[in-house]
Parts: structure tokens; sequence; C-alpha cells
């Protein structure tokens, strides 16, 4: 993991503001050794495996020498299949988002070439293609790479394995005297040495060496859903475990601060830290994890450097990391001191690739584990009660209780029975709660900063709470001032208090899960 940032390899304000948008906070090892050799015009080839940032590495330098006022095609990458140079596409246009006058046109197989002949006499700076297609451009004439000035094999021995050796020369052929020639390969047979010899002026080869790295105490697995249900299947894996610590990561800040609201409105103890947060704020939210005032935090690989608490339970990857080093990284949070640990990454079948990289590198087969059903978590929560119960019965204590119950029992209804209907209303609380919770996140409750927004709290007059408690563990949690809160109404089981809305949201974060009393609450809004 590089401790660099963007700012350093000298870009322009264009590519660093969408860097920034894409949320990637600093680049990878591969990025660090390889952008400013391209930018500096070396012929080079990085040794990189999928899933290490390695499109950007070669994208970002593009993108920054590409000449926007001219239409001619000054940059060619090639890629073995369609799917990749779609991808890749994708990534330099979001790179040149803020590059006025920049063109990028996919040419490949499959997809109608006439609109490909309009595209590119439209005018293209940057044209991604397959070998096939790129050639018959070539040999029609509607392809004119006489002004080249940067040629990129993207995964060339996977170009070579395919048998497009031939198209490669053929392709280079075309080229009208000395370009900068890039290619990026996840190993460097003899075929790529060949090329690099006649057609290469004095290349320089990037690998990045790593170190294998075993992880005993840890159980990784890897869980495939839909990029929409990972935040289900998180609440779901910690409902049904007894985590009291965990960790997520997400690949930009962007995804940490939305994933975190999402969590806080399902009823979870969570903050988040990325790079936009000051040192100030990340210490009080690391200051909160370690008190464990929040069960959940998310975050950034870049602002998850300096986490160094022992009793993390779990690792959740809410991304595959654009890195396998990031991976090892993160995986490393939990486990620690001789404890034991679990490492869950959520993925679909598209990042296969990228996780056969992490595989590699960590020297371990990841086991496929399926998400929780609905079922289980029930049963989870069930078992969770009559720990509740088993709890309760053991302090005993419970003879007025026994006489009530007793009176209620006759010929219609057993005590198991009212035992049983108690245990359902319990239940269906629970049930409701969740409902309210997921009524917030769906219909975006917005506070209006002019009115009184009405909090629930879960604690209330049995539990010996007044009105002075709230106040002062709302202006001690929450650094709100004590003056502005309005009216407290203290039920048998739960309270109520009258919030500015402006500060409303600040209420719910810092005190869902915090202590009034010596018992943890929980806020929403009533």
């Amino acid at each position: 993991m590089t401790d660099s940032t963007f700012k350093e390899l000298q870009l322009s304000d264009e590519i660093l503001r969408a860097i920034t948008e894409m949320g990637f906070e600093a680049p990878t090892a591969i990025q660090e050794e390889c952008i400013p050799k391209i930018l500096n015009g070396t012929d080079l080839v990085g040794q990189a495996q999928t899933g290490t940032g390695k499109t950007a590495a070669f994208g970002i330098p593009m993108v920054e020498k590409i000449d926007t006022n001219s239409k001619n095609v000054q940059a060619l990458i090639q890629c073995p299949t369609r799917e990749l140079a779609i991808q890749v596409t994708g990534e330099l246009i979001k790179l040149g988002k803020f590059v006025g006058g920049l063109k990028v046109v996919p040419v490949y197989g499959g997809q109608s070439i006439g609109q490909q002949i309009k595209a590119i006499k439209r005018g293209a700076q940057i044209v991604v293609g397959t070998p096939g297609r790129t050639i018959d451009h070539l040999q029609r004439g509607t392809l004119k790479i006489d002004q080249l000035e940067m040629l990129v094999f993207d995964e060339a021995d996977e170009m070579l394995n395919m048998g497009f050796r031939n198209d490669m020369e053929k392709i280079l052929s075309y080229t009208n005297g000395p370009i900068q020639t890039v290619m990026f390969s996840a190993t460097v047979p003899r075929a790529i040495r060949d090329i690099m010899k006649r057609y290469m002026e004095k290349p320089q080869t990037v690998t990045i060496q790593r170190k294998a790295v075993t992880a005993p105490n840890i159980e990784q697995y890897l869980v495939e859903v839909r990029d929409s249900v990972r935040t289900e299947a998180i609440c779901r894996f910690l409902d049904i475990n007894d985590f009291k610590l965990a960790l997520v990561f997400c690949n930009t800040k962007r995804k940490t601060e939305s994933l975190t609201n999402e969590l806080i409105s399902r009823g979870y103890g969570c903050d988040y830290i990325n790079g936009d947060l000051s040192q100030n704020q990340r210490d009080r939210v690391m200051d909160k994890y370690r008190k464990k005032q929040i069960d959940v935090l998310v975050a950034t690989d870049v602002a998850a450097r300096g986490i160094d608490v022992d009793d993390v339970d779990v690792v959740f990857n809410y991304d595959v990391p654009q890195d396998p080093e990031y991976y090892v990284h993160r995986i490393g949070r939990t486990g620690r001191a001789g404890r034991s640990g679990k490492a869950i990454t959520f993925t679909t079948r598209r990042k296969n690739k990228q996780l056969r990289t992490i595989e590699r590198q960590i020297k371990t087969k990841l086991d496929y584990l399926d998400m929780p059903s609905n079922s289980e978590v029930r049963e989870s929560r069930l078992s969770s009660q009559m720990d509740e119960v088993v709890e309760t019965l053991e302090k005993g204590g419970l003879k007025d209780w026994i006489e009530q119950i007793e009176s209620f029992s006759d010929k219609r209804f057993t005590t198991v029975e009212i035992a049983a209907a108690l245990l359902k209303l319990k239940s269906g609380e629970m049930e409701e709660e969740k409902d309210n919770n997921s009524f917030a996140k769906n219909n975006k409750v917005e506070f209006n900063d002019n009115s009184m927004v009405k909090l629930f709290f879960s604690v209330g007059k049995q539990s010996k709470v007044y009105p002075g408690d709230l106040v002062g563990a709302i202006a001690g949690e929450t650094g709100i001032p004590g003056n502005v809160i309005g009216n407290i109404d203290i039920r048998r089981s739960h309270s109520f208090v009258d919030i500015p809305g402006n500060y409303a949201g600040q209420v719910i974060k810092g005190m869902h899960k915090n202590q009034v009393k010596g018992r943890k609450v929980k806020v929403k809004v009533a």
C-alpha cells in the first residue's frame, strides 16, 4: 500500500478533480510507479494482475498528454476482449470528464462497424479496441494512426494466449515513426520480451513485488450477491452473529457516507472515516469505536491506516479492493492478538479475475458462504430473546409477575400459551422498530431546521430516568447546547424528546446505542 497522493504525481487540476469524484484517495503501487514514467514518454512494461488499478496507471498519463485541439487519433489501446475494451473506455471517459473536447471511441466486433466509422470521423483522440476489429479499420483506412503517439497493449499475455501475436505486430507495423509503447501483463513470457526488443525503445519494466501473506486466525469467505443487496447482507450477518465490533471497507469516500446513513437508518450504531474528515474528526470517531459506543465502522483504505483496535470481530469488504495488497491490509484488522476473526467479501461473477489475483497473493482459496436467509435471522432473534428470558429467570424476583400470569390463566389458556403470546408481542415490537427504521430510510426523512422534531428514546420511568438525565446525556454525547432541547415526556418504558430540526440527525447518530443511566438506548424519529 502506497503512502503518496495523486497530487504528488504532478497531475492537472482537471484530472485530480475527476479522480476525486471517482472517490479514489491514493494511487496503488502500480499507479505510483508507472504514471510518472509514462508521463515522461518512457516505453514501459508493467507487470500487474487484474484488479491492481492498471487501467488508471496508463489512463491517467494518457489523458494528461492528449492534445484536445487536435481530432487526430493520438492514443490506441488494444484489449483481448470486447468486455475489457468497454470497461477501459468507461474508465477513460470518467478520467477525462473535466477535460474539454476529449473523445474516446471503442471499436470491437459485435457492434455496427458503420457506427464506429462515423464516431471516428467525428474526431477521436483515443481509440480503444480489440485486435481483429482494429485491423479491419486500419485496412479499410477508416482508422488512421499516422499521428499516433502512444500504443498500449492491455493484458498482453492474455492476447498472446488467444493467438493475437501476429495481430499485435501487424498493428505496430501501421505506426509511422517512433511512438511510445506500453504493455501491461500479469507475466512477461518470451514472446513479450521479443516484442520489447523489436518495437520498444529502451523499455523499463515495473514489477510490484508482493510478499506472501498468511492469516491463520482469520476465516475468509466470499458471498456472491447483487450489488443492491450488499447492505442487506451486512445487516443479516450482524443480526445472526454476536459481533461486538465490525469494520466495513468501501472503495470510495461517497460510499462510506451513504452506507453509514443506511446502517444508521436500520438501527445500527455506525459511523465512518474517510479522507475528507479532519484528524480531529477521525480521532473522535475512533474514540467512539474503541469505547464500543458504535458497533460498526465504515472506512476507506487510506483513512483506515491508523486503525489499531485489537478486538475487531469481522471485516466486511463491501467492495472488492482495487489492489490485492489492500485486501491484505483490510483483513489484517481482525484476528489480532491471538484472537480469531472473520473476513467476508461481497462479490459478483464479473469480479472473479480480481478475486483469483487476491487468492494467489494470499496463497489461500476463499470459501463461498451463503447470505443468511430471513428465517435464519428470525431464529437468531428468537434465540437472543430466549437468552434474555433465561437471564431474567436466573435473576429471580418474579413472584409478582407469576401471580399476574396465574390470574390470567383459565380453562381457555395455559400459562405456556400466555408466555408464547407475550414473546410474540415482544417479537412484534422488534419487527415494528425495524419497519419504522426502514420507513425512515425509504422515505428519506428530512428535517426542517426551523421546526422541532419529536425523537423516541427507549428508556423511561422503569429505568429511573428523569428529564435531567436525558438532557445531560444528549448534550454530553452529541455536543448540542442543553438549552435548545424542548419538551421531554417520560413514559413507563420510553420517552419522547423534542429536538430542533437542525440538531435532530446529530442526536440520532450520536445517541443511538449510547447509554443513559447505564442503559443502552435506541433513538429514532417518533
